[in-house]
């Protein structure tokens, strides 16, 4: 085992962590005043829900036989082995492995963790709490658990070395030559996640009053914070993937770095064009475009490369986020707008630009084809799955609160708390 690799994978999962109550404090600050508790909430409500789910069996449905003899999980089922649960067998590294399988483990669990909670972003004012964690818990175990397995999964050969495991990474390699190239969760975290957030804003339908201009952030310095906050976490989320630290792991931190320092300035550029001002959330927002789309890309872009891909992510995610009104959906935080379309112009964008493999420098279009199976497939999944599962919660519990009480603000409806306690003539 190696110490260093293992040191560096436990920090990356504690910067991964600390991503999701950034975004807490990212939605928070773009929700109106009544209602920021409430946003939060969602964040942490996935936080413990899918942290306990992860343990129980998400990672055994996701990495089953992924080079693990022992793990805390439903025994027997998924190719687990739990026949030795004692803390011996927790601590057993195999042989020619550089960390422990549990610090791998807890690694993949703030993915899963802060997947959810992205979803959550498109139901902003209107949803229930209660039903959300139902749709989080079934969303989790037929959706994420899954496609994590079809994208993240690998099995260990005996001498510790990689051989098969998810479809879209090496299953396509098998069909194709070439396996789609996904480093930290283009498919698997951000298209996964904006498919869903479509389908949840289709099933819980408009907001009271939308129209374009009518719902402004209530606190642009809770979203300077959030999108600093998850820029921070994801250098965790992007270099740590490599799982080692080396050259690769490099690689991904600078152009962690340059794409999403392009796309925030790309952003202001369209802001400023189309409305005359650059505004402190479009600066937040296309950074968090820039990091969405360097997702995927992080380890097969020199950092040239990775600056236009932030220009473009920025740019076009810029544009992408009034679909909603010309299409009629209201995805109340730009889920869609950021997460779904900047996943899948980074995804796409491997195609093209891979160092070796891309279009640009082979000559060979195989790379672009599996990348585009590996996010469409990821991406009708989770809508269909995700539309099925909020139509089901909103026929039989309901989903969506009443309208007087999204009017008067749900946090106090939903939660009994208020995040700014008014004087009565600031209430009024």
């Amino acid at each position: 085992m190696d110490q260093g690799n293992t040191t560096f994978l436990l920090l990356a999962a504690a910067l991964v962590l600390l991503m999701t109550p950034g975004l807490a404090f990212f939605y928070g600050g773009l929700v109106k005043a009544k209602s920021v508790v409430s946003m939060m909430m969602l964040s942490f409500g996935a936080l413990g829900l899918i942290g306990v789910l992860w343990v129980v069996y998400g990672y055994a449905i996701a990495f089953s036989g992924a080079g693990t003899d022992t793990y805390i999980g439903i025994d027997g089922l998924f190719g687990i082995d739990t026949a030795n649960i004692g803390l011996e067998g927790l601590l057993e590294v195999p042989e020619g492995a550089a960390y422990p399988p549990l610090a791998f483990a807890a690694f993949q669990a703030t993915f899963a963790i802060i997947t959810v909670a992205l979803i959550s972003g498109a139901i902003a004012d209107r949803a229930k709490f209660g039903a959300w964690m139902v749709f989080a818990g079934v969303w989790a175990t037929l959706v994420y658990f899954p496609v994590a397995s079809w994208v993240f999964n690998f099995s260990l050969a005996e001498d510790g070395s990689f051989s098969d495991g998810g479809w879209i990474t090496y299953g396509l390699q098998e069909t194709f030559g070439l396996g789609a190239i996904d480093f930290a969760g283009g498919t698997a975290v951000h298209i996964n996640a904006g498919a869903a957030a479509l389908a949840l804003a289709l099933v819980l339908g408009k907001r009271v009053g939308f129209q374009k201009g009518a719902h402004v952030p209530h606190n642009p310095p809770f979203v300077l914070l959030g999108a600093g906050l998850l820029w921070f976490g994801w250098f965790g989320f992007n270099a740590g993937s490599e799982l080692a630290a080396d050259g690769v792991a490099a690689v991904a931190f600078i152009n962690t770095i340059a794409a999403p320092a392009a796309a925030l300035l790309a952003w202001l550029v369209v802001e400023k064009i189309r409305n005359g001002k650059a505004t402190s959330v479009g600066a937040a927002s296309g950074a968090v475009a820039g990091l969405v789309a360097i997702t995927p890309a992080c380890a097969s872009l020199t950092p040239m490369f990775a600056i236009l891909l932030g220009i473009i992510a920025g740019a076009v995610c810029a544009v992408a986020i009034d679909l909603k009104f010309s299409l009629g959906f209201d995805d109340s935080l730009d889920v869609v707008g950021i997460h779904l379309v900047g996943g899948l112009i980074g995804t796409l964008y491997i195609g093209f630009f891979a160092n070796g493999t891309g279009l640009v420098q082979s000559g060979d279009a195989t790379q672009l084809l599996v990348q585009a199976i590996g996010a469409f497939a990821v991406m009708i999944y989770s809508f269909v799955l995700a539309f099925v599962i909020g139509l089901i919660i909103e026929k039989t519990i309901g989903f969506r609160v009443r309208n007087e009480d999204e009017i008067a603000g749900i946090d106090t409806i939903v939660h009994g708390e208020e995040a700014y306690l008014f004087s009565e003539r600031e209430r009024v």
